[in-house]
């Protein structure tokens, strides 16, 4: 699994449109609500492939790698489905926001039209 840190000049859903166009199967995952002091705004986009590469963030780093495990699943199943984390649910201890908050972000299957 790739872990590099996302390129500040990165355009997550552009890099989903081309690695769909290359034929690799792709999730986005959005952050779709924040609280606290969430280190990403809504709207801010983390996009996986089937290997467990990534580009984006949803999270400064904070939960990243639980998000691309789920995305995987989320592209084995083509089932979208939402995630929460923050310091105050049952992930607290394996996984969690270290700046506190809360943040759900969505996570969808993308075709690559093959």
């Amino acid at each position: 699994m790739q872990t590099d840190q996302a390129r500040p000049d990165s355009d997550p859903l552009k890099t989903a449109e081309l690695w769909t166009r290359d034929g690799r199967t792709v999730a986005i995952a959005t952050v779709i609500e924040t609280w606290g002091s969430a280190p990403r705004p809504v709207g801010s986009h983390l996009v996986i492939d089937q290997d467990g590469n990534f580009e984006g963030s949803v999270s400064g780093g904070c939960v990243e790698g639980a998000v691309v495990s789920e995305a995987i699943d989320v592209i084995e199943t083509q089932t979208p489905t939402t995630l929460e984390f923050g310091v105050a649910d049952e992930t607290a201890w394996r996984v969690g926001l270290s700046c506190g908050g809360k943040i759900r972000v969505y996570v969808e299957p993308v075709s690559n039209g093959r």
